[in-house]
Parts: C-alpha cells; sequence; structure tokens
C-alpha cells in the first residue's frame, strides 16, 4: 500500500512539473513571437552615434562629431553631444516610435546658451532611423530646426549618422 501511495505521489509530482514546464516555455515563445513581431523595443538601449552635418542641398559634409543617444522602454529619448562646448547645449530630450519592420522615428530637443549663460534658442532634432538587421547598428537622417525664445525658426540643416549599440 506504502509503494502505490509514493508511485502515485510521484507520478503526480512528474505530471505537475511537465505541466508548470510547458506552460512556462508557452509563455516565454508567447512573449518572443509578441516582441519579434512588434520589433518595437529593438532600438531600446544605449548607442555611441557618428554624427556627420551636411550641406542639405548638396549633402557636402560640414563637420563630424561624437554623440550618446539612450532610447528607453515606453518611447523617451535622452543624449548628449560633443557638437557644442560643455555649458553651451543642454542634453537632448525627446521621444522615439517603431514605425515598422526595422524602422524608427525620433524627434528631441535641446537648449542652445550664449556663453554668457542665457538661454538662446532651441534645438529640434528629428531623425528617421534604419536599425540593421543584426539590432547593433544603425543609420539616421536627420533634418535640424533652431528656433529663437520666443518659438521663431531661425536656422536649419542636415545630418547623418551611424551608430552601434554599447554593450
Amino acid at each position: 500500500m506504502k509503494s502505490t501511495l509514493t508511485r502515485t505521489l510521484a507520478g503526480l509530482a512528474l505530471v505537475t512539473t511537465l505541466t508548470l514546464a510547458v506552460a512556462l516555455l508557452s509563455m516565454s515563445a508567447s512573449a518572443k513571437r509578441q516582441e519579434s513581431q512588434s520589433s518595437g523595443g529593438r532600438i531600446e538601449g544605449t548607442w555611441r552615434v557618428q554624427v556627420t552635418l551636411r550641406n542639405c542641398q548638396t549633402g557636402a559634409e560640414i563637420r563630424t562629431f561624437p554623440a550618446l543617444l539612450t532610447f528607453a522602454n515606453g518611447g523617451t529619448l535622452t543624449g548628449t553631444s560633443t557638437v557644442l562646448a560643455t555649458g553651451l547645449r543642454s542634453p537632448d530630450h525627446g521621444i522615439w516610435s517603431h514605425t515598422g519592420g526595422q524602422s524608427y522615428h525620433a524627434v528631441d530637443e535641446a537648449f542652445i546658451f550664449s556663453p554668457a549663460g542665457a538661454w538662446v534658442s532651441t534645438q529640434r532634432l528629428t531623425q528617421d532611423i534604419q536599425l540593421a538587421a543584426d539590432g547593433d547598428t544603425f543609420s539616421s537622417d536627420a533634418h535640424t530646426e533652431f528656433f529663437d525664445t520666443v518659438g521663431n525658426l531661425t536656422a536649419s540643416g542636415c545630418a547623418t549618422a551611424n551608430a552601434t549599440r554599447m554593450e
């Protein structure tokens, strides 16, 4: 009688363990399927970016400089660059969205200050980003606009960028 009870309990334990394992695998596969279907989170993380300012009409290179961008879960974006000396430009703050496939769209803004520390303009950067198939690099085309302190457009420009995921 004792051995029958032991075998029954062992069988129930085995069935329970297998049921839990199948349920966990199913949940994991479902989550991976949802993630791969959306691909939206694939850009999340911090990126080392090489930005090239370009002449909008000719595409000629004007200047290249490094930047860092961080794409956070939920669609927020922060960044910083070396385009201006420390204290003359605030960090970037913005939003990003997945537009389909390997494509993303981002918009961020930074404040520009005079050497005396007065706020003189706001820079808005709009990017269309193409993530590589490996998910570890991206390229982007960008348009930048500068607005005075009352919101009037004062200048605009173009840029391209290549980025590598920070590991």
